[in-house]
């Protein structure tokens, strides 16, 4: 793995500690429990924050649009990338729609949403750490690789602040075990 994809690999690793969060609430929840509300606030403050403005942003506007240049996408034998995007916004409607069902305190619409949200990002993950970045490391050159990890710095700069505070919900999620 080159660094950049690297860096995209090990923000996955802390999208799917939230995922397991979300997955071990609501399990609890369909036992039972009464919704927190204070939990799926900062889930779905992590989800946007993190997963979707900092991480998805990397993706959407520096990788794919490295993949999706002429060059690149003829060195490739198929781009997953639309997938990919379209995956974004399929996960964004699952966390919109958990969010309505917390507001509405409506079990059932947040935990089916939830929980669809969980399974799709695990399944998402999967298929870029082990399908797309891989094929990213073959087609893109060195000063490409360069260029991308002089734009994720500029991107950790601006939402240092939001990272922080979603890798603090991560230790406190991980505290409820």
């Amino acid at each position: 793995m080159t660094k950049s994809t690297k860096i995209l690999s090990d923000e996955h690793k802390n999208i799917l500690k939230i995922a397991d969060a979300l997955e071990k609430e609501c399990d609890a929840i369909k036992q039972g429990k009464l919704i927190d509300k204070d939990f799926f606030i900062k889930a779905i403050y992590f989800i946007r924050n993190y997963a979707d403005r900092f991480h998805h942003a990397k993706e959407e506007d520096i990788l794919f649009k490295e993949l999706c240049k002429g060059d690149e996408q003829g060195k490739m034998h198929c781009s997953p990338v639309e997938q990919m995007l379209y995956e974004h916004d399929i996960g964004r409607n699952f966390v919109k729609k958990t969010e309505e069902g917390v507001k509405e305190n409506d079990k059932r619409k947040s935990v089916e949403n939830a929980i669809d949200y969980v399974r799709l990002i695990r399944e998402h993950i999967y298929k870029e750490d082990n399908i797309l970045y891989p094929m990213a490391d073959e087609v893109l050159d060195k000063k490409t690789q360069q260029n991308m990890l002089k734009k994720f710095e500029k991107e950790e700069k601006a939402k240092e602040k939001d990272k922080k505070k979603c890798l603090a919900i991560i230790k406190e999620f991980e505290k409820r075990k």
